[in-house]
């Protein structure tokens, strides 16, 4: 089962090499990660999507917790929370396809940031279910390239 990670840190150098660090040394892997500064400067927020039972992820959030620059481990993925990824999608765009594809794009809600003879590329933003639904059905199409931020959250309300 995959766990959605939020650890809010110190901003400071060599933090999230550590906290690699600290994966890579007892064999857990992250299936996605972001890290960006908070409305505070002096702290960051950093994203993790970890695969594993529950004994893997205490066992993870236990380790995260003993690092001295981290103040808080949130475990958002039975809590109730918001989440979304950003990605660019460049896909094969012959004249014949343009109308189609534009039509799904903006079905989706998505928006063309590029365009060229022979591609186009599209910003889409969503859930992971909105994100493999579109994706399924740009393949028609052929996809040539994706680039993917990796899932961000935070916990709904107060």
């Amino acid at each position: 089962m995959q766990h959605i990670i939020s650890v809010l840190v110190e901003n400071r150098f060599g933090v999230l090499a550590r906290i690699a660090g600290l994966f890579s040394s007892r064999g857990f892997n992250i299936d996605s990660l972001a890290v960006s500064e908070t409305q505070d400067p002096t702290m960051s927020r950093i994203n993790l999507i970890v695969s594993g039972d529950d004994h893997i992820i205490e066992q993870v959030n236990k380790q995260l917790n003993k690092l001295i620059d981290v103040i808080k481990v949130q475990d958002l993925t039975r809590e109730p929370h918001i989440e979304r990824e950003l990605v660019l999608v460049k896909i094969n765009c012959l004249p014949k396809n343009r109308a189609e594809i534009i039509q799904i794009v903006n079905i989706f809600d998505a928006k063309v940031v590029d365009f060229s003879k022979k591609s186009i590329t599209v910003e889409i933003i969503g859930t992971e279910e909105k994100l493999n639904s579109f994706f399924e059905l740009m393949k028609v199409f052929g996809i040539r390239e994706i680039s993917r931020t990796g899932r961000i959250a935070l916990p709904r309300g107060d």
